[in-house]
Order: structure tokens, then sequence, then C-alpha cells
């Protein structure tokens, strides 16, 4: 970032960064000795068992590892590609053939040396049958130097191999999120959704940077069948080997539907995952407004039926999974029953050497057989995820050319050319939303006031000088100058004051000060208790809407830009601070600069040089204010008329209104309150918002407990387990008979000899097949259970969570953990304890050969957990770390995408590049040493192992032979190194799996809210009747340590009546229509509607009977039904009644499909954040919410702040026509809106300082709330008083 300022707790782990020795890059300067075993890493560990893992412990990543490094190196790679072909996969491996073909190197070196254990066995078993006649002991012992040189090459190769894989991965990750995060910056006109291109992130790109663990697989696979064949040849000859190759093949072959059917299924998988991730970002976007209709169960049923989805297409994919696994296991019984049966055929010579080394074969070439249907499996779940975000990343887009930011001579700044514009590029419609006739000319300086009603494409003009609505015919708008841009919904980025208004620049402290100054920010800023190094929340959740729109201005003149482009900026706030902010800031501190603003407040338009009148996405009127109020058919005359009708409604006691210095004096009145209600809870907010909360110390035991126990209670558990040991018990029975037998010709038939061998090797793949679909079962419920507790935790959790917990944290546990529970944890936890029961009965084998292997055992466990126990400290930190380290690169995204128009007229794009990059990398060293952690253990646990192997077979060279057992014992010894391995590899990397199961549980465990219903205190079917609403002692504050926001408010508002809330920013208005909402729960006093203490219902009876229109209107991705009426309670005349009623018929009626289609109205209308409907529009939708579900009592908070004064009276007139039995109380800084009314509330500092029909209180002028209506007028008659009566 170019910014010169810091948080000073984030700068801290970049001092330490400097100063810790740890995190230099370790890996870059490390010797052949140091890479081979991994002691480069010895430090970061050291620092793990010391103390608690932190990021700026750990190194930097390696250069070539960097996300600017491989970003380079694939865009490089790119251009090299032919356009014809799928660029991406041959760039991408064009990007790393360098490691990758270090790899290949150490993956081949494995493959080879794990077939020299089978090879060699022979020799080695027919040396124990005769070394008394033939060889002596030296033979023997060059055997068991040669096993352990052979496993030791195994051992380091597959270390090297893994890791190199990893790291090509972290790199290949790296590349890949720069990229989509790159183009979707640089996107416009974009129909992408946010949750589909987290999902991008999230999982697909995973994938892509797992694949090449895999990759290898392509020629290894063939490359070790190849060798099994030559060990066959040489132990079983021709037939036998031929015929084992058929049945490879066979099964091979039968496994290929099966991948074909997991590789469709997993696209409908992350289909239906795309869905849920989607509809679950816009819904905890819009909690809020769920829990205030009391919509959340609605919701969250939606996204119970989405999980649905998903969860069938998971089930039969798991079921699949279960088919291959049998495949998998049975393969070798299936090829060495082909292979021993033809040998009888054929009458092949058998010894117990040669049968032993086919087994071992057997065993070996499982893995290919294994990994054929699992490579597939992995190149099409690659290519969905390759194919996918090559479609984002070649996404045609227009891009219009980049307005000259060079100073001319020239006065004219903005040249617009006669042309069309519309958000629908891609229809076919191309119905134009903005449609210029003729050119315009802004000249330098030149203040331009743009009005129009609601929905007249006001936005799109602006929009369309900067480039962000695609351009369907004309020249184009020609820019000379830098521009800032102030967008009506505002967009704030997390982080402090400070930042948000710098957006990048140096800090100029002189005009910092005056920016802060003019807009009205210094006095909330002096009185926050961190000032301007407040931390603002997601979306700046913890802010007012007029707190954001005047940071957002504040931005922007702070930019000090030529160009000014300004939608709506007083909107938000209240008549005093519009006033201010035109007068300081337009007239003031922008006075000599080029400014277009949009307003509603048509009392700001005089005061321009040149006024554009739009209606219907055209410019029906433009010129100066004088000539344009003299048409007197003309619609700024109309729109004027409109205005003054609302002023009408606003007497005064006397016509000149308060003298000079009590103005001032009321100016002064400022919210001393804000002081106790915004800066402490922005502290509280502030403080949870900064880090996400991290587990300490091992898993518990609970997680592990509550995980196996989820499903059915655990009660298939034992069943599984009883599975694995007859199968492993029957496997091992198999062998030893065949081994056995073989010896035994005169004794055993060669019928009999495979008769028994296919029983039971039968019967083993019989109770494998069982285990993987009980597993399956497991797995499908377990993860039911989790993100069913989850999701209904998040639901059930209280506001202050929301405003605290970036969304991005509730998203990562909904896709990346909720992905690892549905498909990895339960094969990794049966895994281990499937691999655990093997290695104990290969334990319980070799004892019987010679007691001391047993005592070795112990040694060797003990030391390998003493190793385990140094290194699982920071690895368990580490994959921690992983998990949180993801959240704010998604975070970060979202953010951007989300003020995406911003960032690229304030050319800020490349500083939010290199935050990307930044966070990009924090994610990388974590992933990068995570991987690097499990292979430091592996590498000294397999030594010790195959050290224990080795020891074995001198054991079985120095003892004098007796019977089969020692043979046996050695071939199973052959598998010793790679379970051992196996079971430490899946015991740590449970565990550090494991951790998503925490952290899902983490957030099943929300404290809640009050129970939704009652069920012994549930309201009668009417309540409320009459809609009296008593305020009683009224004491509110956010937490117990905390002041008191609300102090003592005691009134009663009349049932059927309109009461008005009035107050200055900051009085505590909001807080009381939240306490009337219950979304902060009274501490002391009551609230009570019709006789009933609102604090004695459930929250769901409580808010499903009342109503709101809230500040900032909100619409839903889907159709206006489902905007409208979410539980289908209505018919459709109903809703096209309310439509009707807020003038939405019209708007509805627009798209043709519907017209062709009225059995089907109201669908696929409403776009994600409601993008398509203008924020006026969004209103009406809101207010037609309110109409159709016709309750007694109705709050509008700043219901019309975003209209124009004709649909403000029209919303009036509506509400007043439609609500007449209604208790309605109304918040608003429009006075006009609540002068009509009933009753005025007057509120200060958290106290009742007027309550009384305006009327009463309008008499006496010294009233607050005269001195309100005062300044209001002063406002709207300051520039042209001849306008208005």
């Amino acid at each position: 970032m170019n910014s010169s300022v810091r948080n000073p707790e984030l700068e801290q782990p970049l001092l330490s960064e400097v100063e810790n020795d740890t995190c230099r890059d370790n890996f870059s300067n490390a010797g052949f000795w140091s890479l081979l075993t991994f002691r480069w890493l010895n430090p970061v560990l050291a620092k793990g068992r010391a103390e608690r893992l932190e990021l700026h412990h750990v190194p930097v990543v390696p250069l070539s590892e960097t996300a600017e490094k491989a970003h380079s190196l694939l865009q490089e790679s790119l251009r090299r590609q032919k356009p014809e072909f799928l660029p991406l996969p041959r760039a991408i491996i064009g990007a790393v053939w360098k490691p990758l073909a270090i790899n290949a190197v150490f993956a081949g070196l494995n493959t080879a040396a794990s077939y020299l254990g089978p090879f060699l066995i022979t020799n080695f078993v027919e040396f124990l049958y005769g070394k008394d006649s033939t060889f002596g002991y030296g033979y023997g012992y060059i055997l068991a130097c040669c096993f352990l040189f052979a496993k030791t090459l195994e051992s380091l190769s597959q270390r090297q191999w893994y890791f190199g894989a990893r790291q090509i991965g972290v790199r290949v990750r790296a590349a890949l999120m720069v990229s989509i995060y790159n183009k979707s910056l640089m996107m416009k006109y974009s129909r992408s959704n946010t949750g589909k291109i987290i999902n991008f992130l999230d999982v697909d790109v995973e994938r892509i940077g797992d694949f090449f663990w895999y990759i290898h697989g392509i020629w290894l696979l063939p490359f070790q069948v190849f060798l099994a064949l030559i060990i066959l040849y040489r132990n079983l000859g021709a037939a036998a080997s031929c015929s084992a190759l058929l049945a490879t093949i066979l099964v091979m072959v039968s496994n290929t539907p099966l991948a074909n059917s997991q590789e469709r299924l997993h696209s409908k998988i992350m289909e239906a995952k795309d869905s849920r991730i989607k509809a679950t970002a816009e819904t905890l976007k819009c909690m809020r407004i769920l829990k205030l209709h009391s919509w959340e169960n609605a919701y969250r049923d939606k996204l119970l039926e989405l999980r649905d989805k998903e969860r069938s297409w998971l089930r039969r994919y798991l079921y699949t999974c279960s088919a291959i696994a049998f495949l998998f296991w049975a393969s070798p019984t299936l090829v060495s029953v082909v292979a021993f049966g033809v040998c009888i055929l054929v009458k092949t010579p058998l010894s117990a050497g040669t049968v032993l080394s086919a087994l071992a074969t057997f065993r070996i070439l499982q893995e290919p057989i294994y990994n054929l249907p699992e490579l597939v499996s992995m190149i099409t779940q690659t290519k969905v995820s390759i194919d996918r975000i090559q479609d984002f990343i070649g996404e045609e887009q227009q891009k219009p050319s980049r307005p000259n930011y060079i100073k001319q001579a020239s006065d004219v700044v903005i040249e617009i050319e006669p042309g069309e514009y519309t958000w629908e590029a891609d229809s076919s419609s191309k119905r134009p939303t903005l449609k210029i006739d003729k050119k315009i000319e802004i000249m330098r300086g030149g203040k331009v006031a743009v009005c129009g009603s609601v929905g007249s494409g006001k936005s799109s003009f602006l929009c369309s000088i900067i480039g962000e609505i695609p351009r369907i015919n004309g020249a184009g708008i020609e820019v000379l100058g830098s521009r800032a841009y102030v967008p009506q919904s505002a967009w704030i980025q997390t982080g402090t004051i400070k930042e948000n208004v710098l957006f990048g620049k140096e800090m100029d402290r002189g005009f910092y000060e005056e920016v802060l100054e003019g807009c009205a920010l210094d006095r909330d800023i002096g009185l926050w208790a961190d000032g301007d190094l407040t931390l603002v929340g997601e979306r700046g959740i913890n802010l007012s809407g007029g707190q954001k729109q005047r940071i957002q201005l504040a931005r922007a003149i702070y930019s000090n830009s030529d160009i000014y482009l300004l939608d709506d900026p007083f909107s938000a706030v209240d008549a005093h601070t519009g006033a201010h902010l035109f007068k300081e800031c337009l007239m003031g501190l922008l006075s000599h600069r080029t400014i277009i603003y949009v307003t509603h407040q048509l009392e700001f338009l005089d005061a321009a040089d040149l006024i554009l009148v739009m209606q219907d996405g055209k410019i029906v009127q433009s010129g100066k204010y004088e000539d344009l109020i003299a048409d007197i058919d003309g619609e700024l005359v109309r729109q004027m008329t409109a205005h003054k009708h609302s002023l009408s409604q606003v007497t005064t006691p006397k016509e000149h209104g308060l003298p000079i210095t009590r103005r001032h004096k009321v100016k002064q009145i400022e919210p001393k309150e804000v002081k106790h209600d915004n800066c402490k809870r922005k502290s509280e907010l502030s403080e949870g918002m900064h880090e996400e909360e991290r587990e300490a110390g091992r898993v518990k035991w609970h997680v592990y407990r509550t995980f196996v126990t989820l499903a059915y209670k655990g009660a298939l558990v034992p069943v599984i387990l009883f599975c694995q040991v007859l199968f492993q018990g029957l496997q091992m029975g198999s062998n030893y008979w065949i081994a056995w037998a073989t010896d035994k010709e005169d004794k055993v038939s060669r019928g009999k000899l495979i008769g028994i061998f296919v029983l039971l090797s039968g019967g083993s793949s019989a109770f494998v097949l069982g285990r993987a679909v009980l597993l399956a079962t497991i797995a499908i419920e377990t993860a039911q259970q989790l993100f069913l507790s989850m999701t209904k935790s998040i639901f059930r959790a209280p506001i202050f969570f929301f405003d605290t917990t970036p969304s991005s944290r509730i998203l990562n546990r909904s896709s990346t953990d909720q992905s690892t529970v549905d498909t990895d944890i339960p094969y990794r936890l049966a895994g281990l304890i499937f691999a655990l029961v093997q290695l104990l009965l290969i334990i319980i084998l070799m004892s019987q050969v010679a007691w001391p292997v047993f005592i070795l055992f112990i040694i060797i466990l003990a030391i390998s957990m003493c190793y385990q126990n140094y290194y699982i400290s920071a690895a368990r930190e580490l994959a921690r770390m992983v998990g949180i380290r993801k959240a704010p690169i998604l975070h970060h995204f979202s953010e951007s995408i989300a003020g995406a128009a911003t960032i690229r007229c304030f050319n800020q794009e490349d500083r939010f590049v290199m935050r990307n990059l930044s966070l990009i990398d924090d994610y990388s060293r974590i992933t990068f040493h995570n991987s690097a952690t499990m292979e430091w253990l592996c590498v000294r646990i397999n030594f010790l192992f195959n050290l224990v192997f080795f020891l074995v077979l001198i054991i079985l060279v120095t003892m004098p032979r007796n019977a089969i057992d020692p043979r046996l014992a050695a071939t199973y010894g052959l598998n010793l190194n790679v379970l051992q391995a196996w079971v430490i590899w899946n015991l740590c990397n449970v565990e550090n799996k494991m951790i998503c199961v925490e952290r899902i549980l983490q957030f099943s465990n929300i404290p809640s809210e009050a129970p939704p219903v009652i069920e012994n205190c549930r309201p009668e079917e009417g309540w409320p009747n009459y809609g009296t609403i008593q305020l009683d002692n009224l004491h509110v504050r956010y937490s117990a340590e905390l002041p008191m926001i609300l102090k003592g408010i005691s009134c009663t508002f009349p049932g059927e009546r309109k009461i008005g809330v009035v107050g200055r920013t900051g009085s505590g208005k909001s807080t009381l229509i939240q306490a009337l909402f219950r979304v902060v729960e009274p501490s002391m006093g009551r609230i009570i509607i019709d006789g009933v203490d609102i604090c004695q219902l459930g929250l769901h009876d409580l808010r499903s009977r009342l109503s709101i229109i809230p500040q900032e209107p909100t619409l839903f991705q889907g159709t206006v039904r489902t905007n409208l009426d979410p539980f289908k309670e209505h018919s459709d005349s109903g809703i096209w009644d309310a439509l009707h009623k807020c003038r939405l018929v019209e708007i509805v009626k627009k798209d043709q499909r519907l017209l062709e289609a009225p059995e089907i109205r109201f669908y696929d209308t409403v776009a994600e954040d409601g993008e398509n409907w203008s924020v006026g529009q969004r209103q009406l939708v809101c207010l037609a919410r309110v109409l159709l579900k016709k309750r007694r009592i109705l709050v509008l908070d700043e219901a019309t702040a975003s209209v124009d004064a004709a649909t403000d009276n029209f919303i009036q007139k509506t509400i007043r026509e439609e609500t007449n039995n209604c208790t309605i109380i109304t918040v608003a800084h429009r006075i006009p809106t609540v002068i009509d009314g009933d009753l005025v509330l007057v509120l200060d500092e958290g106290r009742v300082l007027e309550f009384d029909s305006p009327g009463i209180l309008l008499r006496d002028e010294s009233s607050a709330f005269s001195k309100l209506v005062m300044e209001f007028l002063g406002r709207s008659r300051s520039n042209h008083d001849s306008e208005f009566p």
C-alpha cells in the first residue's frame, strides 16, 4: 500500500519480521544436507515448541514462490501460448516446467526404489530356506544392506517428491489467485457473482494447486505396471505375468466408468456449492434486514434446500468413491487369484519365495490400480476447475479507452457526445438505460447539477462519465483530468477512518484537517475514543449512513482531483449537515473544481452553472436555473412544484426564524451522545474485528468425540472397526495359507490350495466393501449434522455477532472447511484407524519371529512419539493459520469487487493489487511451511522404521530357520516403512484437518438471541390490535461495560397515530428503533405494546407483527415475488396491487420476458444486491413489502432519503391512505416527513427533550423542534426565497 499511515497494531508484525531471525528465508540459503533432511525448518519448530507460533515467527516465502514472481511467470507463459488451444493448462505447465522436471526425477527414483524390495525378496526367502547348505551369513547381511539402501532411497526421494509437488502447488495457487483478482478488478459490466468468484479462490484454485501432487501419476502408472510385470515374469513366468497384466487392465477398465461418473458428480457438487455460497454471502450481507422482517427462517430454509441439493450429489459421489475403494482393496486379491490360478493350470512350479515375492508385487501393483481412477478423477476435477477459471479470466470485456489525464489548455474538461448506454450489454433487447441526444460540454471549474425522479437514469449518467456502463452506440465521452467519485451507496473499506480518507495518498496534515472539518467529520472524530484511528467494520457496519457518506465525500475531496462526480451526497444527512457540506465542500474546498452532483435536494440547484434534468433515461432539459424555472411546462418546474408542496406543510411562528446568534448556538448542539453511543461501541467492534479468534494447543478430545459420535451416535464405528479387523485378518490368513501350502504339495492339492485362497481373499474383499459403504454413510451424516448445527447457530446469533465478524470468516467455514468435512476428514480419520490396525497386526506377526522385535518396536515408537510431540506444536498452529490467513484474501477480494468502480475511478488499482499480493504471500508462507513440517517429521520417522526393518532382517539372517513365519514377516516388513509413514502422516494430518471441525464447532456455539417463540407466552392472533406503544423508563446499552445510550425514556405512542422521531445524529433515534425490534435488549425499563411486555415474547412473534422500511434499502437476488413475499403468503393480485400503489408496475412490466409470460411475472427481475434497480426504486420495493404485510405498527427509518420530493410526497400520501389505522413511527431528516404527524418526539443525548404535537412545539420558537424546522427552512430558502411561499 502506498499510504504512509498504518495502524500501529498492524505494524508490529512487520517490525518483528526485521528483528526476528526466524523470519529470514531459510529455505533459499539451505545447503544440500539441510534440504535433504529439512533441517532448514528447525528454527520454526523450535520457536513453535517455545511459544505459540504467530505469523511474524514464520519465515517469508522464497522469492520463487512469491505471488508477484509466480504471476509474472504465468503471464509470460500465457503470452507464448497460441490462442486457438486452451491456453491456461499449457501456460501453467510452461511456468513451472523446471521444478516439475526435478520433481519427476524424485518421483521416478521413488518408484524404482519401491520395486527393489519385491525384486530382492525372492533371493532373501530362498536364502532363508537354504542358507545352511548354499550361502553363508555374509550374503544375508549384504541383502539386508541392499534392503536398507533401497528403503532409504525410497523414503528420501518420496519426501522430496511430495514437498516439491506442494511447493509447485503454492506457486501455481498464488499465480492464479493474482490473475483472478486482477481480472475481477478490471472487469466492468460483469454478471459474475461474488459467491462464484470466491469459490474460484476457495475451492478451484486449491484443487489445481493440489493436482501437482498427482501429476506424475500420468507417466508413473505405466512405469509401475512395467516394473511389476518384470518381477512377476521372473517369479511366475510368462503365462502368469500376462494374465496378471490382463487382470490389472480389466480392473482399471472397470474403474473408468466409475471415474467418469465421479467427474460428472463432482461438477454437480461444485455447481451446487456455488449456488449455496452465493446465497450464504447474500444472506450474511443482509442479515440485519432479515432479522428485522423476521425472515431469517425463510432464508435459512432456502440455504438448507440448496445444501440438500449439494448433499444429494455428495451422497452419490461418496458411494461411487466406495465402489472405487472396494476395487482398490480387492484388486490384489483378484490379480493374485488369476495369476496363481494360471500357474496351477499351466503347472508352473511354485515356491514360498516366488509366492511371497508375487504377493508383495501384487500389493505394490495395488497402487497404480487405485491411482488410475483417482488420477482420472483428479485430472477431471482439475480440468473442471481450470475450465471454470479459464472461462472467467478469458471473459471478453468491453474496454473503453482510458480517459486522458493530461492537463489540457482547453476550458472544456468533459465532452459528452450523443450515444446510448445500457447495463444489459449482453441481452438481445439492448434497450438503452441512458440515451444522450445532443452534445454536452462541461467547462473547467463548472458546477453541474443533475436532478430527476426515481429511476430516471441519474446514477447511470455518472457511470457513463467514468466508463462503468457499456456503450451500445455513439462516440463516447472524453474526460480531461483526474476524477473522484462518490457513489450513492457508500463504499467504505475495513480499516481506520484515516486510511479511508487518505485512500493511498500521502498525508498532508493541514489539508487533511480542512477536509475533515469541511465534511463535518472533525466533531465525530474528536468524540471517538481512537479518533481517526477508529477501525471501521465490514461495509462500514458500525457507522451511520450519514457518517459513511461524509467519509467517502472526504475521500473524494482529499484526492485533490480535477473533476468530482457526486451521486446524491446529501441524502443520508440531516438538513443542517447537508447545508454545511454544500457550503463548505462544494462552494468552499471545491469552489474552483469541476463538479457534477446528483441531488434530490432542489434547494441546491441554483448554485449550479448548468442543470441537467433527467426523465426515463434521457436528458429532457438542460440550462441555467433561471432559464429552466421559466419553462412552466418543464420537468424541473414539475419537480419544484412537488418540492414547494412538501415545504408548504412546514409552517413557522415567525417568518424570519431564529436570530443569527441563536442559530449559531443551535449549530453547536451536536451530539455529545455520540461519545457514548458510537465511540465506545466502535472501539469494541474494532477489537472484535481486528484478529480472528484462534484455539490454542492440541485439538481437544471433545472435538474428536463430537465428530465421531455425530452420525447415529457413533453406533456404526465399532461395526466399521470389526470389518477392518476381519478384512486384515482374512487377507493375512490367505497370504499365510498360500505361502504355507506351496511347500506342502504332498499334503495339499492344487485345487484345494487355490480354493481356500479364493475363499479367504473373497471374504476379505466383502468386508472391505461393507467398510467402504458404512464409511460413506457416516461421512454424509456427520457432514450434514455439522453443517446444520453451524447454520442454525449463525442464524440464531445476535446482530452484534455480524457487526464484529467479517462475512469472509463465516464463508471460509461454509466453503473450505465444510468441503474438507464433506469429502476428506472422515476418510483421513478412518485411514488412520485402518492403518493402525494393520500396523498392529504386522508388529504382532513380526514379534512371532523373535520377541526382541517387539521391544525394538516399543523403543522406536517412543522415539517417534517424541519427534511427533516436538513437531506438533508448530504444525498445529501453522494448520490453524492456514484457515485464518485465507479469510483476509477473501475479504479483500469481496471488498475490492464491491468498490471496483471507485477503485478504478481513483486510479488505485495498483495499490489494491499490491495489497492482494501481500495477503497472498502471507497465506503462501503459511502453506509452504505447513507442507514442509510434515516432510520434516516423515524423513526422521521413515529412517527409524527403515532401521527397524533392517534389524529384523539381521535377526532373521542370524536366527536358525523355523517354519514359514520369518519369510511372511519379511514380506510384510517390506510395507512397514510405507505403513508407519502413512500412520504418522495421517496422525498429524488428521489433527491438522480436524482444525476444520474445530472451526465449524466454534461457530456452532455462538451465544444466541432470545428464542424465536416462547410457547407459554405467545401473543393473540390479532395482536397488536391498536398499536399503542408505552416506553417505561427505558434504558439501553450495547453491552454491560458500555455506558447507557437511552437514559430513562418514558412516553406513550398512542395507537393509530403518526409519530415523528427527530434529533441530531447520535441522539439515540436508531437505538430506540433497535430496542423496539429487540435487536438490542433493554437494560432496564419496559416496552409495552397493547399491554404486552415485548421482552416476554419470542423474537419471531414480536418482529413478524411489526413492519419497517430501513434506511438502506436492500433487495435480494431472485424475483420480485421472493423480495416481497418470501413465505408465499400472498396472491399474485395482492402483489400487483402493492406494486401498483408504489408505482412499480411499469418498472416490472418493462422486462419483455414478463409481458410474454404473464403466468410467471415477477421472475428473474432482481440482480445480486438489487444492482439493476436504482436506490430510489429499491426504497419503493421496501414500501411495497410493508403494504403487503399490513401490520399495525410501521417504522420508517429515513425511508425516503434517496428519493426526489415528488416521490417522497407520493410515498407519504400512500402511507397515509394505506395505513390510516396504523401506528407509524417515522425517523427522518426531512422535516416535511414528520410535520404532518400527530406527535413529534425530540431526542437529545438519549433523553426525551420534547414530546408533543408539531403545532404546539412550533408555537414555542425556543423549542428544539422549532430550531430544527427553522434550520431546514433556512437551508431550503437560502438561495431562492422568491421561489417558495
